[in-house]
C-alpha cells in the first residue's frame, strides 16, 4: 500500500473502500460498450487497524452505487458513501501513549457521465467529500479508443483536485491543497487467453502536505508523483479460471520510492460461485525528510520534517479472499476479507526504521447488486 499523507491515519481505510466501489457486472477488459440495463449495488465496510496490544483507528462505512444507461449510447452513474472513523491517532511515530482521539463522520458522492462510441467512450465526473475539517472536490474526464480490430485500446485522461483542511486544533485557520494528475495507458490483447495493459501516471500538488495532527510535521508545500502500472491476466483453459498479475513503481519528489506486487485468482465455480485469493507485497523507501527519532531539546528542528510512520521505509503483505454468489443472472452477493501486516524488516532495501512496532490491519466488505 503505498504510503500518502493525508491529514491524518484516516487513509488506509477510504483506499481500501475506494478500491471496492467498481460497479459490478462490469468486468470486460475494455468495457467500451455502452450497458444495455441498470445496475444498483450496495457496499459496507469494517476496518480496523492496530499495534501489538493497541488497537488505533476503526472505520466503518457503506456505500450506495448506482448506473443508468440513457438512449443506448451514454450512461450516468453515482455514488454515495458514509462512513465513520474512531480511534487514537498517535501524535508521532507507532506510540499511541498520549495520542488524539478521533471521532469523525465523512459523506462523499461522486457524479459520471460516460459517452459511448463505435470504438471508444469519454468519461466525465466530478467528486465532492466533506467532513468536520476537510473538504475535498475533483473534476475528472477520460478518453478511450479501440483499434479498428478491437485488440488494443488508448487510454488518456486527467484530473484536478482542491482540498480545504481545517484543523480543529488550530481554528479559525485554515488551508489549502491542490493537484492535478494525468494518466496514459494502453491495453493490448496477445491471444485469446492472455490481456495486458501498461498505465503511466503522472500527478503534481502544491499547498498544504502537513499533519497538524502530528508534532513536528511540516512537510514541503510541493509534490510530484509519477508511477508505471503493468498487468497481465491469463485465462486458464481447463480450470476456466484467470490469473492476475500486476506491478506498480511509484517515485515522488518527498524521495519515496515503492514497488508493489499483486496476484490474484478468480476462480467459477458451480452453482454461480466464484472464490477469488490475493496476494500484494508493498516495499518503499523512507521521504528524505522523515526522522526515526524524537529531536532532541532545544531549539526546534529545521522543517522539511516528520515522524510519521507512513513516510518511513518498510515493506507490507497483504493477504485476501473474496467470494461472490451469483443468482438468477440479476444477482450478485460478495464478501471479501484481507488482512495487512507492515514490518520496517520486510523493506527491500533493509533499511526500515527499526525502531517502529509491527503494525496490521483487517477489513471485511459485504456487498450485493442487482441489474434493472
Amino acid at each position: 500500500m503505498i504510503s500518502i499523507p493525508i491529514k491524518k491515519a484516516t487513509a488506509t481505510g477510504a483506499v481500501l473502500f475506494a478500491a471496492a466501489l467498481a460497479l459490478p457486472f462490469q468486468n470486460s477488459a475494455f468495457a467500451e460498450a455502452a450497458p444495455e440495463r441498470s445496475i444498483i449495488a450496495f457496499k459496507y465496510l469494517n476496518y480496523q487497524d492496530y499495534q501489538p496490544d493497541k488497537d488505533r483507528i476503526g472505520v466503518n462505512a457503506f456505500t450506495v452505487m448506482g448506473m443508468v444507461p440513457i438512449a443506448g449510447q451514454w450512461s450516468i452513474s453515482t455514488t454515495y458513501t458514509n462512513d465513520s472513523v474512531s480511534g487514537a491517532s498517535p501524535h508521532h511515530h507507532s506510540s499511541v501513549s498520549g495520542a488524539s482521539k478521533i471521532k469523525e463522520h465523512r459523506q462523499a458522492v461522486d457524479l459520471g457521465l460516460t459517452r459511448y462510441f463505435h470504438r471508444g467512450s469519454i468519461t466525465v465526473g466530478g467528486s465532492y467529500s466533506s467532513e468536520n475539517d476537510y473538504v475535498s472536490r475533483s473534476y475528472s474526464a477520460q478518453g478511450s479508443i479501440m483499434t479498428e480490430d478491437k485488440n488494443t485500446t488508448f487510454t488518456l485522461g486527467g484530473s484536478y483536485t482542491t482540498d480545504t483542511i481545517s484543523p480543529s486544533n488550530d481554528k479559525p485557520n485554515s488551508y489549502d491543497k491542490k493537484g492535478v494528475a494525468a494518466l496514459a495507458g494502453v491495453t493490448q490483447v496477445l491471444t485469446k487467453n492472455d490481456i495486458v495493459q501498461l498505465n503511466l501516471g503522472y500527478s503534481n500538488g502544491w499547498g498544504y502536505f502537513s499533519d497538524p495532527y502530528k508534532l513536528y510535521d511540516e512537510r514541503p508545500d510541493n509534490r510530484n508523483t509519477r508511477t508505471i502500472m503493468a498487468r497481465w491476466n491469463h485465462h486458464f483453459d481447463g480450470s476456466d479460471g484467470t490469473g492476475r498479475i500486476s506491478y506498480r513503481y511509484y517515485t515522488d519528489s518527498f524521495g519515496i520510492d515503492a514497488h508493489t506486487i499483486g496476484l490474484e485468482y478468480v476462480q467459477p465455480l458451480s452453482n454461480g460461485w466464484t472464490v477469488t485469493p490475493s496476494a500484494r507485497y508493498h516495499s518503499q523507501t523512507a521521504a528524505y525528510f522523515y526522522q526515526p527519532d524524537m529531536p532532541p531539546p532545544g531549539p526546534p528542528p529545521i522543517p522539511p520534517i516528520s515522524l510519521d510512520q507512513r513516510l518511513s521505509a518498510f515493506g507490507a503483505l497483504t493477504l485476501g479472499i473474496k467470494v461472490e454468489k451469483q443468482v438468477a443472472k440479476d444477482w450478485l452477493f460478495d464478501v471479501k476479507y484481507d488482512y495487512y501486516q507492515q514490518r520496517p524488516e520486510w523493506c527491500l532495501t533493509g533499511k526500515g526504521d527499526k525502531g517502529l512496532d509491527p503494525f496490521f490491519f483487517r477489513s471485511i466488505q459485504v456487498g450485493v447488486s442487482k441489474k434493472i
